[in-house]
């Protein structure tokens, strides 16, 4: 019942912000309700969770450095993948992005606390709880479909990044990354502050090899971009292996469920 709770409340507040912020009348207030939109999963999730527990997790920092290097390196492994199978398969490399390393480098740093907003309630109330019933594997699943969902709107927000790109193709993206989020959750005991970093490196290096098709205006449709539809196939192999081994290791059965219990009752490990 709480995750009913969460997924319509969150659902709720952020369409309501982000159709607000289309509104001609409301254009002043454009970016007030979309860091309202965007912040609702934490909001709500702290509202329901009543617990503290969830911003400890937030500064959660000591964990290997491996995980620091998957989550700044995976969307950035598999965009520059992307490209040399683009440059095997067709003879020539794709367009590549403009932004130099150092200014992509510093966006991630910035931008990692922001990714709070999503983060304390995707991967921080939401998952845990759906992993209790359905384990890691189908629970990142689950939740990717919803998360990608929960951007609708900004497809059909003028001006957005998004506006009139592919959302069948985006579904595809963000419900592997969901599964990719989850390994690295798992195996740095529930850190938000780690998946944080993912979303910020995510957002910042997915242009190294960009998927947008200039001038698209049909959200629906399936998109024509040979470097999207490269980045679902690679994502969707690494994210084959991280559910195989979800499942079949049950990923450390009992961490990972004292994890979800801890989550759940809102009790932080040690």
């Amino acid at each position: 019942m709480d995750l009913l709770k969460f997924f319509a409340f969150t659902y709720a507040i952020s369409w309501t912000c982000f159709f607000a912020a289309t509104a001609p009348s409301l254009v002043g207030l454009r970016g007030l309700f979309l860091a309202i939109g965007v912040a609702a999963p934490a909001i709500v999730a702290l509202s329901l969770s009543r617990s503290f527990s969830l911003l400890r997790r937030v500064i959660q920092w000591r964990v290997g450095v491996r995980w620091y290097l998957f989550a700044i390196g995976y969307m950035a492994a598999i965009k520059l993948t992307a490209a040399l199978l683009h440059r095997i398969a067709v003879g020539v490399w794709p367009r590549f992005g403009s932004d130099p390393w150092y200014l992509i480098v510093a966006a991630i740093v910035i931008s990692t606390p922001f990714q709070s907003g999503e983060e304390i309630g995707w991967r921080g109330y939401a998952l845990p709880r759906l992993a209790a019933r359905f384990g890691y594997a189908g629970a990142s699943v689950i939740l990717g479909v919803i998360w990608a969902c929960w951007h609708l709107p900004i497809f059909f927000m003028p001006g957005a990044d998004k506006y009139g790109q592919s959302f069948p193709v985006y579904l595809l993206q963000v419900t592997a990354l969901s599964v990719a989020a989850a390994w690295l959750y798992v195996h740095t005991k529930g850190s938000l502050l780690l998946v944080m970093l993912m979303h910020a490196a995510v957002n910042n290096t997915k242009d190294i090899v960009p998927s947008a098709v200039p001038g698209a205006a049909n959200p629906l449709a399936l998109s024509t971009s040979l470097p999207a539809w490269l980045t679902v196939a690679l994502l969707w192999i690494c994210a084959a292996y991280f559910l195989i081994a979800m499942r079949k290791g049950k990923l450390q059965t009992m961490e990972s469920q004292a994890i979800a219990r801890g989550a759940a009752s809102g009790v932080q490990r040690p």
